[in-house]
């Protein structure tokens, strides 16, 4: 079960919400195994983020948390094309988008671990 929980300094409408999760969801199937039928999504959108010692106008905070391993080619791919997406969907700086992995040996589901 992955999920990605997105930071962001811009608002976003309900419509942007949907579009990026529908993306996300395609974005996710670069890791072997994954798929957005598993997919859990979140935004945290018109926050406040400072980035050395400065409020950034736009930028994103991005954790990507994934049951199990990958290997790193295939977080390199998510990492572009999350990058990407908020690129031309916001208008966010690729260098002003950072992306955190955390691959979770334990997780529960439906009352009882994975």
């Amino acid at each position: 079960m992955p999920y990605i929980n997105s930071k962001l300094t811009v608002k976003l409408s309900d419509q942007d919400k949907e579009n990026l999760k529908s993306q996300m969801g395609e974005i996710i199937a670069a890791i072997p195994g994954k798929s957005e039928e598993w997919l859990m999504v979140s935004f945290d959108d018109n926050e406040t983020i400072y980035f050395r010692g400065k409020k950034m106008e736009k930028a994103a905070f991005i954790e990507v948390k994934i049951f199990g391993t990958t290997e790193r080619q295939y977080k390199n791919k998510v990492t572009d094309l999350i990058c990407c997406l908020y690129e031309k969907e916001l208008n966010i700086p690729k260098d002003s988008i950072y992306i955190t992995f955390s691959e979770v040996s334990d997780w529960g589901f439906n009352g009882e671990m994975f």
